[in-house]
């Protein structure tokens, strides 16, 4: 069998366990499970958890709600690590429980930038010269029709 290239992308099991990870870790917050005040205070959103191929190390990206005081929250996963690392291996039935890390998802701000880029006036003007482009050539289209 051969290996497979390193341009293909996380294994399914990578992308199955992850997503098994990101829910129980989703879970633990939502219920209260992990006791502090700053996450306590936060409604924390999990949006994707990667990991590594050998399945001992997994990323969790963090987004608290409104994108506001990322810092301190990753700064009190990072504190629970040991905690939240434990419940993980009760929760998901692994071999071994990864390693855990915490990083802030960027992924709002880059559709945010995108969404900016999008709504700038040189790609509306494209857009709009592209637009009359189409019209212009389903008109034709339409008038050729009905000469037919």
């Amino acid at each position: 069998m051969a290996k497979p290239s390193k341009l293909s992308g996380p294994s399914q099991r990578q992308l199955r366990v992850g997503e098994l990870i990101r829910h129980a870790l989703a879970e633990m917050l939502a219920r209260g499970d992990i006791h502090d005040d700053v996450l306590a205070n936060h409604v924390v959103t999990v949006p994707e958890v990667r990991l590594s191929p050998d399945l001992k190390l997994a990323t969790a990206y963090i987004m608290p709600l409104g994108g506001q005081d990322v810092a301190p929250v990753l700064k009190a996963l990072e504190s629970h690590k040991r905690y939240i690392r434990g419940e993980i291996a009760h929760r998901v039935n692994l071999k071994y429980a990864p390693d855990v890390r915490f990083r802030a998802d960027e992924s709002f701000a880059e559709a945010e930038r995108i969404d900016a880029l999008l709504d700038s006036d040189a790609v509306r003007r494209d857009t709009q010269v592209q637009r009359l482009k189409i019209d212009q050539d389903h008109e034709e289209d339409d008038g050729r029709d009905d000469d037919r």
